[in-house]
């Protein structure tokens, strides 16, 4: 083999190395930019997600205030609070007598009734554009123990 010809496959061989890494940190960048992208998204998704974190204990306040004060000013209030936190992708776990689910629901006690059943809802849990923002607190049945 002449030395032109030896030169030229070790040219072609490295174009060939090069257009590999080439091609290697284009594909790294796009994977980078649709990461980027779908972060930015999320952080956008979320972005309230944390206010209303910190709203959830007045509205807990005020149905619990409501529940003893039959003002229908109050109720109309915290039906229009509720209206803008569910317009912003707030949503109710609805948990009240249904099985109890580790997912959505924190156990505070166990007590007689329907096994593993939620008996009663000690404080509302909610999703937040279908993520979990605060699990529902729950009293759950339990079977009756002989005396």
């Amino acid at each position: 083999m002449t030395n032109k010809n030896k030169d030229k496959k070790t040219e072609d061989s490295k174009i060939t190395e090069l257009e590999a890494n080439w091609k290697r940190a284009l594909a790294d960048y796009q994977n980078l930019q649709k990461r980027t992208i779908e972060e930015k998204e999320a952080i956008v998704k979320y972005s309230n997600s944390s206010l209303i974190l910190r709203v959830l204990p007045v509205l807990d306040n005020l149905e619990l205030m409501a529940k003893h004060n039959k003002d229908e000013g109050l109720k109309m209030t915290i039906g229009e609070f509720q209206k803008v936190l569910f317009e912003e992708g707030l949503e109710e776990i609805l948990v009240e007598k249904k099985k109890f689910d580790v997912e959505k629901m924190d156990a505070v006690e166990l007590v007689d009734g329907e096994p593993d059943k939620v008996v009663e809802v000690i404080q509302k849990g909610y999703m937040y554009k279908s993520k979990i923002l605060r699990p529902a607190r729950v009293k759950v049945g339990q079977k009756k123990e002989d005396k």
